[in-house]
C-alpha cells in the first residue's frame, strides 16, 4: 500500500478505500514501492493465469501478514494500477498461507465498487454467483501454488466478518503508527 499517500481507510459515509495494485484480466503483478514511491513489477503469472478480478489493499490498514488489508473488487470492467475506487464491503474469504513453514492469516475481503451515481446490483455475498466465488477461490489457491506457497481457505463469511476484519485492520495500523 502507498505510505506516501495518507489516505484514511474510509471516506465519507463509511464507504471503504481500495488502492487497485493489479486490474482484472492482467497477468501482471504490481506492488507499490514505497523507497521509488511508484509502482512496479512484482511478477508475471504463467501464461492461461490472469486476475479474475481487480485488487488491491485498504489504506491505513494492517493484517496479520503485516501489509495493509487486501481487497477483490467484483466488477463488469478493470480498473488500472494505482486507481482509488470506493467500495462496499460483502464478504471475506478467509484464509491461512503457508510459507516456509510459517503459517500465518491471509484473508481477501471481497467488495463491490460504488460511486455517488452507481450503485452495487449486487448486495451481499450471498447474491455473488457460485462459481464467481469457486473461481476467486482456486484463483487464490493456483496463484499461490505458483509462488510456492500454499493457501489454505478456511470459509466464506459475510459483510459483518469483514467489517469486523476491517475494523481490527485499522486498529493495528494505528497501533503500529503510534508505537
Amino acid at each position: 500500500m502507498p505510505q506516501a499517500i495518507k489516505l484514511p481507510a474510509r471516506g465519507s459515509r463509511g464507504i471503504v478505500h481500495v488502492i487497485i495494485d493489479t486490474p482484472q484480466g492482467s497477468r501482471n503483478k504490481f506492488k507499490f514501492d514505497d523507497a521509488l514511491k511508484l509502482f512496479k513489477l512484482s511478477r508475471r503469472l504463467p501464461a492461461g493465469m490472469h486476475f479474475p478480478h481487480d485488487f488491491g489493499s485498504i489504506p491505513s490498514t494492517l493484517g496479520a501478514d503485516g501489509d495493509a488489508l487486501d481487497v477483490v473488487v467484483l466488477s463488469d470492467n478493470p480498473g488500472f494500477v494505482g486507481c482509488l475506487m470506493t467500495v462496499r464491503l460483502i464478504g471475506v474469504i478467509r484464509a491461512e498461507q503457508v510459507e516456509r513453514h510459517r503459517r500465518i492469516r491471509h484473508d481477501r475481503l471481497v467488495a463491490l465498487p460504488i460511486t455517488p451515481v452507481n450503485k452495487p446490483r449486487l448486495r451481499q455475498l450471498s447474491d455473488v454467483p457460485p462459481p464467481v466465488i469457486e473461481e476467486l477461490e482456486q484463483f487464490f489457491v493456483n496463484y499461490n501454488k505458483v509462488h510456492g506457497r500454499e493457501f489454505l481457505p478456511t470459509g466464506w463469511h459475510g459483510a459483518a466478518a469483514a467489517e469486523r476484519l476491517l475494523e481490527e485492520g485499522i486498529r493495528q495500523y494505528a497501533q503500529r503508527a503510534a508505537g
